[in-house]
């Protein structure tokens, strides 16, 4: 049997901490500003989280690309020059269009090395949510299963990820057209905080509105504690926009509210930070099934 590698993107926000743990790789995209591309390192090689993140407080624009054609050639090609075969966690095809991409390079790169498996996976999920998918892919390859199997295993769990994130303001997402002008104004005035999920398509969907930082970061713990009664010892990861504070604050009020819960904090990457702005917050897990909230 082939040997199996694990790569995701630069979307699922997976410290080298926890990849070098699961022997998880990534490919990167890239931050655009002022014209200029800039790969999407999750070490953060290029900028700090301060700077990039002070700089969307500032009002500075940042877009981002998907994984470019090249990093696909080049990464899957070494890979199967190993003899390896190769599961492609990606970002949620209703957010990005790298999984779609890589799925045309795969088929393309295929055709030299017969026998090979590259298996594209749409992890309908984003951020962390995205690397969790990666971490369970990780786990049926170190059970034995072959890349094929790893992506069956993977398609009926990808709704069980729950993702509660919320925005200190609705400035980045009004400028990624996500809310209006005029309500993003109406909402920063009146504090109003966002709860959002990755849907069960894929789609980051608010569910409900919630006044007030601190009661927002509440409502954060109380959707997780019901995404993850009855699991003993859940691991709850909880990731930040450059908010460290505001992250360690709630896993205080998690690990309260749901005993025995083994919590993990880390960054927003450069890519989903672009998109919902500086000192979002949200909190990641496995349990019951995201299909529940009606949206």
């Amino acid at each position: 049997m082939r040997p199996v590698k694990i790569v995701t993107d630069s979307c699922s926000d997976l410290p080298k901490e926890l990849r070098e743990k699961y022997d998880i790789d990534y490919m990167m995209m890239n931050t655009v500003k002022d014209g200029k591309e800039t790969p999407a390192s999750l070490d953060w090689e290029f900028y700090s989280p301060k700077d990039f993140y002070d700089s969307l407080r500032e009002g500075e624009r940042t877009t981002t690309t998907m994984v470019p054609p090249s990093e696909f050639q080049k990464y899957f090609r070494a890979e199967l020059e190993k003899g390896n075969d190769i599961v492609y966690i990606a970002c949620s095809s209703k957010l990005s269009g790298s999984v779609n991409v890589g799925k045309v390079e795969a088929e393309a790169i295929l055709k030299d090395y017969p026998g090979a498996v590259i298996c594209c996976v749409d992890s309908i999920n984003a951020c962390v949510g995205e690397g969790l998918v990666a971490i369970k892919a990780a786990g049926f390859r170190d059970e034995g299963k072959t890349a094929k199997e790893i992506e069956a295993a993977l398609l009926p769990i990808r709704n069980n990820v729950n993702q509660f994130v919320t925005v200190h303001t609705l400035n980045a997402l009004k400028a990624a057209g996500r809310v209006t002008g005029s309500s993003a104004f109406m909402g920063n005035l009146l504090g109003v905080k966002p709860i959002i999920i990755s849907d069960k398509v894929g789609n980051n969907t608010p569910i409900k509105k919630v006044k007030g930082r601190l009661n927002s970061l509440k409502e954060l713990v109380a959707l997780t504690a019901t995404a993850v009664e009855g699991i003993d010892h859940p691991d709850v990861y909880v990731a930040h926009a450059d908010c460290e504070e505001d992250a360690k604050d709630l896993v205080e009020m998690i690990k309260e509210i749901i005993p025995g819960a083994r919590t993990y904090i880390t960054y927003i990457g450069p890519i989903i930070g672009a998109s919902i702005g500086a000192d979002a917050i949200g909190v990641f897990s496995y349990g019951k099934s995201i299909e529940r909230f009606s949206v």
